[in-house]
């Protein structure tokens, strides 16, 4: 969409093209990760299919799914048993969209991505490099995909949460911050979805308990910034296992 700017002529008060800028608009350059959570449901047909076509399926799909490990930090999830809307999710790091799109394009190519529907896609980006998995973590840096159990959040604050002073808003997170560090097992990442869809926040808390989990999201509802969350949203429960054992657990 081409965006054109008018402004009043004070003369003749008829209205009149803004000229454009001659000095190109520089953005600074960050190094900033893309992050998707991608959210799969098998069709029941495939369940019907003989085991020599599933492991011919399976091994496919695989090796699709492993040509894109060097450039993609990339974890594997079940959700079988926890949630009826999904049976994996795919947790997608990387620096690049088209690189995104072009694993997606390769994965629904394949047989098994026939008997796969997309659910759910989120899409975020961080402040900075966050994610890696080769290197030992220091406060800039975060080793993803250590534990277990994965819980994902996407966030929305309500109109009155951005209406209101940058210290106030400050002053809630800090509290939630506070109570977060009383579950130093949990694991929190935050992401900022805002321009990708209605999410402001994509959050992932990582667990090998569930019941701490359970605990923390209790405490977090009382908070005061828990008033001006967006009620109703899906919370996702999900199993980091081997890629093989994901497919395996689709039946």
């Amino acid at each position: 969409m081409e965006i054109v700017n008018f402004q009043k002529d004070p003369v003749e008060g008829g209205l009149r093209l803004v000229p454009e800028p001659t000095d190109p608009f520089e953005v600074e350059k960050l190094e900033q990760q893309f992050v998707n959570f991608v959210f799969l449901k098998a069709d029941p047909s495939w369940r019907k299919l003989s085991g020599e076509a599933k492991e011919r399926c399976k091994a496919s799909f695989a090796e699709v799914f492993d040509r894109y490990r060097s450039d993609l930090v990339l974890f594997s999830y079940s959700l079988v048993g926890f949630e009826s809307s999904a049976d994996l999710m795919f947790w997608r790091i990387g620096d690049s969209l088209d690189l995104l799109q072009e694993m997606t394009a390769d994965l629904n190519r394949s047989e098994l991505g026939g008997y796969l529907a997309t659910t759910d896609n989120y899409l975020s980006v961080t402040k900075s490099r966050v994610f890696v998995t080769n290197s030992s973590e220091d406060r800039n840096h975060v080793l993803a995909g250590r534990s277990k159990y994965h819980f994902f959040y996407p966030c929305s604050k309500q109109k009155e949460w951005h209406e209101m002073p940058a210290a106030d808003r400050d002053k809630m997170i800090e509290e939630n911050f506070m109570v977060g560090t009383r579950f130093p097992n949990i694991r929190i990442h935050m992401t900022h979805a805002l321009g990708f869809g209605d999410q402001d926040y994509l959050i992932s808390f990582e667990t090998d308990e569930p019941r701490d989990f359970l605990a923390l999201a209790a405490e977090l509802r009382e908070t005061a910034a828990s008033r001006y969350t967006v009620q109703g949203l899906r919370v996702y429960t999900c199993r980091q296992r081997p890629l093989v054992e994901c497919l395996d657990a689709l039946g």
